[in-house]
C-alpha cells in the first residue's frame, strides 16, 4: 500500500480489503462509503465493529439497506475498484481524526469517525435505514476510546498483545445519550461565566430526598444548557456535595430514542432499558426540550416517556434534570399534574448585557483557537449591544455568540 496507508492497523488495511469484495460482490465498479460500512461490520473484531453490533447494526440487514438503495450492478466489475469522492474524504477525515486524538496509527476506530463525520454517501442511509444516528455512532465511539472499553486499542490489538476488556455497566445509555462529566474533564466544554446561584440551585434540588429533579425553565438561548454543563465541571472538580460527588450527568438523546421504533412496545423497551442502566449507577439524567417527553414514542396500547418515567421518579430510582421554555412547561408539563410535582422549577432568566459581555469574555479563547483569528474587547462589547438592540426575537448570551 502506498505510504497513505502506512499506519493503518492490520484491522483498518483489512476493513477496505473487505470493502473491496464487498464491491466486487455487488459487481459495483466502485468502493463507496456503503462498501466501507460493510467491510467494518465484517471485520468483526475491531473497536468499530463492535460499536456497530453494539447498536444493532447487523451484516444481512446493512446487506439488504445497501442493494435497496443502489441496487446490484450487472456484469463482472473490474479488478481495481478505485474510492469515490467520498470514500476518499473518510479516508482523509479518519487521520484527521486519529490526529485530532493524538493517535500515532489509523484503526477502524477512525475509520468510523471519518464515516459519521462525512455525514453524507450511502453509508449514512444505510445506517438510518437500520434507525441508527450519525452521533450515536460517534458518541459511542468516543465513548469506547475514553474508557477503554471494547478492547482497548487496536494499536495494542494489532501487535498481537491481550488488551484487558472492560465492559461499559450502561452500554445503551452510552449509545442513546452524552456524558457531560466525561466532556467536562477532558476539558471540551466552554467555561461556564456566572449563573452560579442557578447551578447552587439545582445542586441543592439534586441534594434533596424527595422531589430532587430540577426543571430549568427558560427562553431559548438563554443558557439552560450551560448550567448543566457547569454542574458537570463542578462534579469533576468536586465542589458538590457527598450525595453528588462521583455522580455522571448524561444527556438523554430523545430524537436517538425514538429513532426506529416502528413496532409496537419497540421504544418501552429501550427506554426500560435505559432506566435499568440507571438504577444500577450514580447517574444524573439529563433531557433537553424536556416537553417532548409528553407522548414520545407512544402509540395505540403504549405508553409514552412520560408514564414510563413517572414511576422511577415517584420511587426516587431516577434523577433528571429538564429543560424548557415557559410555554412549552405550562402548555405540556403543568397539565400533567403527577409529572409536574416531582419537579422543582428553576427560573433561568436572561443575563445582563454586562453579564453577556464577561461570557463572551470568558468562551473568547475557544473561538480565536477554532477559527485561528483574535477577537478584541471591542468586538466583544458590540456584539453583546449590537445583537440586544437589533436581534429582539431571539436571547443573549446566544445571539451575541453568533454575532461574534
Amino acid at each position: 500500500m502506498s505510504d497513505l496507508y502506512s499506519k493503518f492497523t492490520k484491522r483498518a488495511k483489512q476493513v477496505l480489503q473487505l470493502a473491496t469484495e464487498e464491491a466486487r460482490s455487488f459487481n459495483h465498479p466502485y468502493i463507496g462509503t456503503e462498501h466501507i460500512l460493510l467491510g467494518l461490520i465484517r471485520e468483526s473484531e475491531g473497536i468499530a465493529a463492535r460499536v456497530l453490533d453494539d447498536l444493532g447494526v447487523k451484516l444481512a440487514q446493512a446487506r439488504s439497506a445497501v442493494e435497496f438503495i443502489v441496487g446490484v450492478g450487472e456484469g463482472a466489475t473490474v479488478n481495481d475498484q478505485e474510492l469515490t469522492a467520498r470514500a476518499q474524504k473518510v479516508i482523509k477525515y479518519a487521520i484527521e481524526e486519529a490526529n485530532r486524538l493524538n493517535h500515532h496509527y489509523i484503526g477502524t476506530e477512525h475509520l468510523l469517525l471519518g464515516l459519521v463525520r462525512n455525514g453524507e454517501g450511502v453509508a449514512t442511509g444505510v445506517l438510518d435505514i437500520m434507525g441508527v444516528s450519525l452521533e450515536q455512532v460517534r458518541n459511542q465511539v468516543m465513548r469506547v476510546l475514553r474508557h477503554g472499553t471494547a478492547g482497548t486499542t487496536e494499536q495494542r490489538s494489532s501487535t498481537g498483545q491481550p488488551a484487558a476488556q472492560r465492559q461499559s455497566k450502561t452500554p445503551y445509555l452510552d449509545a442513546l445519550g452524552t456524558d457531560l462529566t466525561d466532556m467536562a474533564e477532558a476539558g471540551r466544554l466552554d467555561p461556564i461565566i456566572g449563573r452560579q446561584h442557578e447551578i447552587e440551585r439545582v445542586i441543592q434540588i439534586l441534594s434533596r430526598r424527595t422531589k430532587n429533579n430540577p426543571a430549568l425553565i427558560g427562553e431559548p438561548g438563554v443558557g439552560k444548557t450551560a448550567i448543566v454543563e457547569g454542574l458537570a465541571q463542578r462534579i469533576i472538580q468536586g465542589d458538590v456535595p457527598d450525595s453528588i460527588k462521583g455522580k455522571r450527568v448524561v444527556t438523554l438523546d430523545m430524537g436517538a430514542l425514538v429513532a426506529g421504533t416502528k413496532y409496537r412496545g419497540q421504544f418501552e423497551e429501550r427506554l426500560k432499558r435505559v432506566i435499568d442502566e440507571i438504577k444500577e449507577t450514580r447517574c444524573i439524567l439529563f433531557i433537553d426540550e424536556f416537553h417532548t417527553i409528553i407522548g414520545a414514542g407512544g402509540a395505540e396500547g403504549t405508553l409514552d416517556a412520560a408514564n414510563i418515567l413517572k414511576p422511577a421518579l415517584s420511587r426516587g430510582e431516577l434523577q433528571t434534570i429538564g429543560a424548557t421554555t415557559l410555554d412549552e412547561y405550562r402548555k405540556y408539563i403543568e397539565r400533567d399534574a403527577a409529572l409536574e410535582r416531582r419537579f422543582q422549577p428553576v427560573m433561568v432568566d436572561e443575563p445582563s448585557l454586562e453579564d453577556t459581555v464577561l461570557i463572551l469574555r470568558g468562551i473568547k479563547s475557544r473561538y480565536e483557537d477554532f477559527h485561528q483569528l483574535q477577537i478584541s474587547d471591542e468586538a466583544i462589547k458590540a456584539a453583546a449591544a449590537l445583537s440586544a438592540r437589533y436581534v429582539p426575537d431571539r436571547q443573549l448570551p446566544d445571539k451575541a455568540i453568533d454575532l461574534i
